[in-house]
């Protein structure tokens, strides 16, 4: 796997640990964390970014996929994978 993920985050969200989980049983071993709770700074980048308030936002290569649903929605119709290679 190739793809650089992004993903802003906190430290109590469940969605970003499954969203996290998801990455890493597809082969992801780095995923650059930005805790937007740490930084509201970062957090008002995020939603500059993707005009969403919520975490996780996860950005795959240049691409936002959006949260965890999404990026679930990505696996299931089989789109995640090529994404994570850069394809």
């Amino acid at each position: 796997m190739t793809a650089k993920i992004l993903m802003y985050s906190t430290a109590v969200c469940p969605y970003c640990v499954r969203a996290e989980q998801l990455l890493k049983s597809k082969g992801v071993t780095e995923i650059e964390k930005v805790r937007v709770d740490l930084d509201p700074a970062r957090r008002e980048e995020m939603m500059q970014k993707t005009g969403r308030r919520t975490v996780p936002q996860i950005y795959i290569g240049e691409r936002h996929v959006g949260g965890c649903d999404e990026l679930y929605a990505l696996d299931r119709a089989g789109e995640l994978e090529p994404l994570l290679r850069g394809a």
